[in-house]
């Protein structure tokens, strides 16, 4: 039982959309990654995903909407629910998700992580 210090983990990688795993919950991991730019529309067959907006602010873009998550927000988006993720500037956010969620969802490019690093 060890506490994690959010700002700590943030400042030990650069790199976006990378994310990283720093705790596990039953069958889901808790990750921090950092965001910029736009990421690829996708959805998630089987998995729901947390999105916690630590610093920065987050665009999450559906089919039918947007809805901008700001500082100390969060959003859960569904199972099957068609997302792309934006954030015109750098945004630290915190995922909580299955462990078998895939980063990319039903897209494979270039921005899939395959392997997370546990930091």
């Amino acid at each position: 039982m060890n506490k994690v210090n959010l700002a700590e983990k943030f400042s030990k990688f650069e790199e976006c959309w990378s994310p990283k795993i720093v705790g596990t919950v039953n069958d889901s991991h808790i990750k921090v990654v950092k965001l910029q730019g736009e990421f690829v529309l996708h959805h998630h067959e089987a998995e729901d995903e947390l999105f916690l907006v630590v610093s920065g602010r987050l665009l999450m873009q559906f089919r039918d909407r947007e809805v901008w998550v700001e500082e100390g927000e969060f959003i859960i988006v569904p199972k099957g629910v068609e997302h792309r993720p934006v954030a015109p500037e750098i945004c630290h956010v915190v995922l909580m998700e299955p462990t078998s969620t895939l980063n990319t969802g039903n897209v494979t490019n270039e921005r899939t992580v395959a392997e997370l690093d546990q930091i």
